[in-house]
């Protein structure tokens, strides 16, 4: 009886910590029950065996999918001078372990997910591969119950700015975007200049603005020449883009 009336206060609780969470989210799952199996570890179910519990493997499938196409969408429409080949590695830094672990420890999944005692005793709630597979599992659970649109919604949310803000950038080529636009376009010249340094030299800032055809374009920092210099490139590609729209 009592070991009964522990699992209901549990299960009870479970319930309150996913209806939580959808009100933090600001999303409504029509079936609870994705939402859960998202967030349930194969740790959790090899312990609860005697009750039709499903891990969250296949869904994290699923997630990762729909990540790969989701970002890729958002990547070639954003930077339309992107080669294949600098698509492919940008996309690979958004939907990788790191960033993944990063975007759940974000919204706290971590203390949502599911765990056996075993598990739950050697650390697994922040184990870096565990919190990446709970986002994907996320993912393709949101697909599942409310499809493409509501995803692409949260990914604008929490995901898509970080990639506007240039957190990905140290594996993006603006320069070089930059220049294939100008000599597509016959523009004219490319030209930087580093206005100034500051800071001690353990700490060094950069400026660096871009200019064409004498015409200042953007203006960037960066710890370095090349990256003030990259970041310059691209304001100048938004300010182009803008310019075109």
């Amino acid at each position: 009886m009592r070991n009964y009336k522990e699992k209901e206060k549990r299960k009870r609780a479970d319930e309150k910590k996913f209806k939580e969470l959808q009100q933090v989210l600001s999303i409504e799952f029509k079936n609870e029950k994705l939402l859960r199996q998202a967030f349930t570890h194969s740790s959790y179910v090899n312990e609860h065996r005697r009750k039709p519990h499903e891990d969250n493997e296949r869904l994290e499938f699923l997630g990762d999918a729909v990540l790969e196409l989701t970002v890729s969408k958002f990547l070639y429409i954003k930077y339309p001078m992107m080669s294949e080949g600098e698509l492919t590695k940008l996309r690979a830094a958004v939907v990788c372990e790191p960033s993944l672990v990063e975007f759940a420890n974000e919204r706290d999944f971590g203390q949502y997910v599911l765990l056996g005692k075993g598990e739950e005793m050697t650390g697994g709630r922040m184990r870096p591969a565990l919190l990446a597979d709970v986002f994907e599992a996320f993912i393709g659970a949101l697909y599942l119950d409310q499809g493409i649109d509501v995803v692409v919604c949260f990914l604008e949310k929490y995901v898509f700015p970080k990639i506007d803000s240039g957190a990905f950038s140290h594996v993006m080529d603006f320069k070089s975007q930059l220049q294939e636009l100008v000599q597509r376009d016959s523009a004219g010249m490319i030209e930087y200049k580093i206005l100034q340094e500051k800071g001690p030299a353990h700490n060094r800032e950069f400026e660096s603005t871009v200019y064409l055809n004498g015409e200042e374009l953007g203006t960037g920092t960066g710890r370095s020449k090349k990256q003030a210099e990259q970041h310059a490139a691209q304001m100048a590609l938004e300010v182009l883009k803008n310019h075109v729209n």
